[in-house]
């Protein structure tokens, strides 16, 4: 039975978890109203495109009501696999930073740094995360280093995300924690 031993948070809030490419880019001051705003749109469009690879499943068969379901359902798996193709060659020719286990929502993120210079603590910027290999754009938040250890944890505060954001990260962690819970009341074999 699921215990919640294996529940991730992170400013007492569900995180999502997972071994990324991960970047900090240090800014002189905060971003600015403008600035957050075109950030908050991309990370909608990046996001949605995320919630959207995680809903791809095999096709199931159809009722009699949707006699072009399937027909859809394949076309659509297609568009997504051409998707997924022009991600990686967009990829393969920007490349990204290392991946390091990182946890992050709405409120922030964690992340070990794989090298130097570390950031300073009170020091603002934007982290980057790419959240899949084909999403050639990595999220893109604005945020204010909390905390850093010498060994490299880094962890970091962000500006408000607004609302969409937030409601699309706590998507992404949640139905990874859901897929936690699912895993561990499979029965062991």
């Amino acid at each position: 039975m699921f215990d919640g031993a294996n529940t991730v948070v992170l400013f007492e809030e569900l995180a999502f978890q997972d071994v990324l490419p991960v970047t900090w880019h240090p800014l002189p001051a905060p971003v600015d109203a403008e600035t957050a705003s075109v950030l908050a749109e991309r990370n909608v469009r990046l996001l949605q495109a995320r919630e959207a690879m995680d809903q791809l499943g095999p096709v199931e068969s159809t009722d009699e009501d949707s006699p072009h379901a399937a027909a859809l359902i394949r076309l659509e798996l297609k568009v997504n696999l051409v998707l997924d193709l022009v991600g990686q060659i967009l990829a393969s020719n920007h490349p990204r930073p290392a991946a390091v286990p990182i946890r992050f929502n709405s409120l922030g993120a964690t992340w070990r740094s794989p090298g130097t210079p570390l950031p300073e603590a009170g020091g603002v910027g934007l982290v980057e995360i790419y959240l899949h290999e084909c999403l050639a754009e990595p999220l893109k938040l604005a945020a204010r280093i909390a905390s850093v250890t010498p060994d490299g944890h880094i962890k970091a505060r962000f500006a408000p995300v607004g609302e969409t954001v937030a409601d699309l990260l706590e998507k992404l962690a949640f139905r990874r924690h859901r897929r936690l819970v699912a895993g561990s009341r499979q029965p062991t074999r």
